[in-house]
């Protein structure tokens, strides 16, 4: 059995901090997300935007369309996005063919906008760039499907994230 010196209080139970002060319930652990969690969260929110036709190069929506009609086959929401994710940031670079006639410039501010408003808000992450490649322009009477294009080259140095 211990011995009890006395002249003093026992020590209370608690998590390990500095001056005994507990961080709240919702702040004790990490919350680690997936890329493709992120990269759902930009698809659909670039999507919400009017005068955008598809996400991702040709190539990539081919083998999306054939992919989509296999038996159990869904299709993907992230498709044409590529975001990479830190701890505490995220960048996203998205592919996207846009309907004629849209103002592009102001397309690309309005799918910026959407994306950074929808991941930050359900993510919690700071959203430091979203690179928009508009790879082609769907003409009313054009087939769906088109020839093979080149994938999107990096546009340079993306900042370190946290």
């Amino acid at each position: 059995m211990p011995k009890h010196t006395g002249g003093g209080s026992a020590p209370t139970p608690g998590p390990p901090g500095a001056g005994g002060a507990a961080k709240p319930v919702g702040e004790r652990g990490r919350t680690a997300l997936a890329v493709g969690v992120v990269e759902k969260i930009a698809g659909m929110a670039a999507r919400e935007v009017a005068g955008i036709h598809a996400l991702g190069s040709g190539l990539a929506r081919t083998f999306g369309a054939m992919r989509d009609r296999v038996p159990g086959g869904k299709p993907s929401v992230g498709r044409g996005i590529k975001a990479e994710v830190g701890e505490k940031q995220t960048a996203i670079d998205i592919a996207l063919v846009v309907e004629y006639g849209v103002v592009i410039p102001e397309l690309a501010r309005q799918v910026r906008e959407n994306i950074i408003n929808a991941v930050e808000r359900m993510t919690g992450l700071e959203v430091v760039e979203v690179n928009i490649a508009v790879n082609d322009v769907h003409l009313p009477d054009e087939p769906e499907f088109e020839e093979e294009e080149e994938p999107v080259a990096p546009s340079g140095q993306r900042p370190k994230l946290k």
